[in-house]
This record gives structure tokens, C-alpha cells and sequence, in this order.
């Protein structure tokens, strides 16, 4: 079994790729970090991307793989990467959101939730 987290350089990313990560050690399970790139993101953006993970000093102890899926949808790269890898588990990072954006869950944080084969555990930033 594998766990799959979705990651954007933000802080609602690294939050998740932070949970990701404890519970791939707390569980030694292999970690499959999805970067998922909207069609026209930059290299300098990927690269940005890929640095950013690399900097997480967490993953130099998790045997983790970096998937860079570029143009395509952002749900479908996180649920093909968890059916590929039979995902034991998927995490998300969430935005705080406005009592009005509470009803309103993000698209592709929706369609996850509702079409992934396996839990998922969404998180949020701590409140600064």
C-alpha cells in the first residue's frame, strides 16, 4: 500500500506533503508526491516546484517518488496516481475559506473527495 499527496508550493501544500509524510513513516509506506501542472506552467515554475520538495528535509527519510504530471486535470493526475499505486490513503491540503466559500468546496478537492479508491484526510495550514 502506498500513500498519494496532491502538492502545490503553497501552504495549504505543504501542510498536506507534511501529514503525507508522517504517515508515510508512521506507516512505512511509499510516498507518491503529485505535482500537477496546468498547461502553460513555465519549467521555471516546475523547477520551483521540484525545489520546493526537495528542500523537505522529511522525505530525505521516506521512500517517496515525485510524480510532475504537466496539462492535464489536477483531480484526474491525483485519482490516476492513487488507482495506479492501489493508494492506501490520499491527502489534500485545504484553504480556509469564507462562510459563504464553505459551501462551495473547491472543484477539484470535490471530485476527489467523492471518486477516490481509498480514504482521503484533508488538511489545513495552522492558523498563524
Amino acid at each position: 500500500m502506498s500513500i498519494v499527496v496532491g502538492f502545490l508550493a503553497t501552504l495549504e501544500g505543504r501542510a498536506a506533503l507534511d501529514e503525507a509524510i508522517a504517515r508515510a513513516k508512521e506507516h512505512s509506506e511509499p510516498l507518491y508526491v503529485v505535482v500537477s501542472l496546468r498547461t502553460g506552467a513555465t519549467p521555471e515554475l516546475e523547477g520551483e516546484t521540484v525545489e520546493a520538495l526537495a528542500s523537505t528535509a522529511g522525505l530525505a527519510g521516506v521512500e517517496h517518488q515525485v510524480r510532475v504530471l504537466r496539462g492535464g486535470d489536477v483531480a484526474d493526475d491525483i485519482l490516476g496516481v492513487a488507482e495506479e499505486v492501489e493508494a492506501r490513503l490520499v491527502v489534500l491540503g485545504l484553504r480556509r475559506r469564507s462562510r459563504v466559500g464553505k459551501l462551495i468546496l473547491g472543484a477539484n478537492a470535490q471530485r476527489v473527495l467523492f471518486d477516490a479508491p481509498c480514504p482521503v484526510l484533508t488538511v489545513k495550514p495552522e492558523a498563524t
